[in-house]
C-alpha cells in the first residue's frame, strides 16, 4: 500500500480547472518530484494534499485512509507537513521560536530536544542565529529555517514547494544535499515540486511530468533525465 495516493483528482480555482484526473503514488521512503512549466498545476497538487484546495473530483488517500474531505489542521495532525513556496516563516519570532512552533502538536519533550539538535546539526547557522528574528536571516537561511520548522513536526510525509526559489546556486546545492540527507538518515518520505528540473531529478527516486494540469509522463528519475523530450523541454539540452 502506498503511503500517499491520488486517484483521478481534479481541482479548480473558481471556474478555471487546474488539475485534470491526476493519479499518482508515493511509497514510504521515496523522494518523488513533480516537474513541469509554470502553471502546470504542480503547486496545486500540494495544496490539494494539504487540504487548502479541496478537489472537485477524485480522492486523496494517506496510509490507506481518505483525507480529501479533511480540514488542513487535521491533515497536519496525520503527519503531512508542507514547506510552502516563499518559505513563510514568522519574521518577528526568533529562529528558536519558529522551530518551537513546528513542534507545537508534539508531546514528547525528549524527542523534540533530539530533533532540535538534529536540525541544528543539519544547519549550524540556525544554531548560531537561534536568538535572532527570522526576518533578519538571508533568503537561504530562511529556507533552511522553513525546512527545519517542518522537520520539527516529525512528518511522515514532507511536501516541499519550490525550495530553490530565489536562492543562489551554491545555496540551492546545499539545500538539495540536505533533502537527500533527510531522506537517507530518517527515511523521510518527500514529495518535491521544483522548477529546476535537473536538480530535482538528480535528487528524486521517481518523477511525474505535468503539462496543463495533466500527468503526461511518469518514470524513474534517471530515465526522465535521459529522456530526450524531457531534456529539450525542461533541462535546456
Amino acid at each position: 500500500m502506498p503511503l500517499l495516493e491520488l486517484r483521478d483528482v481534479s481541482a479548480a480555482y473558481g471556474n478555471i480547472q487546474v488539475l485534470h484526473e491526476i493519479s499518482l503514488q508515493v511509497a514510504e521512503g521515496e523522494i518523488i518530484t513533480l516537474i513541469g512549466a509554470n502553471g502546470a498545476g504542480k503547486s496545486t497538487i500540494l495544496m490539494c494534499i494539504s487540504g487548502v484546495v479541496p478537489p472537485r473530483r477524485g480522492g486523496i488517500f494517506f496510509k490507506g485512509k481518505a483525507i480529501h474531505n479533511l480540514p488542513p489542521e487535521q491533515i497536519v495532525r496525520l503527519g503531512l507537513c508542507q514547506v510552502p513556496e516563499g518559505r513563510h516563516i514568522f519574521p518577528g519570532l526568533t529562529v528558536r521560536e519558529n522551530l518551537d512552533l513546528g513542534a507545537f502538536l508534539r508531546r514528547d519533550p525528549v524527542g523534540i530536544r533530539d530533533d532540535l539538535d538534529y536540525v541544528y546539526a543539519l544547519f549550524p547557522i540556525l544554531y548560531e542565529r537561534r536568538h535572532q528574528p527570522g526576518g533578519n536571516l538571508s533568503g537561504g537561511e530562511q529556507q533552511m529555517l522553513a525546512i527545519s520548522r517542518a522537520l520539527m513536526a516529525k512528518p511522515a510525509l514532507l511536501l516541499l514547494d519550490e525550495p530553490s526559489m530565489g536562492l543562489a546556486p551554491l545555496v540551492t546545492r546545499q539545500i538539495f544535499a540536505i533533502i537527500r540527507r533527510i531522506n537517507r538518515e530518517h527515511n523521510t518520505t518527500i514529495l518535491l515540486v521544483e522548477q529546476k528540473a535537473s536538480m530535482a531529478l538528480k535528487t528524486a527516486h521517481r518523477g511525474y511530468v505535468l503539462e496543463n494540469g495533466r500527468i503526461v509522463l511518469a518514470d524513474q528519475a534517471g530515465m526522465l533525465l535521459a529522456n530526450e523530450d524531457i531534456q529539450r523541454a525542461y533541462l535546456g539540452v
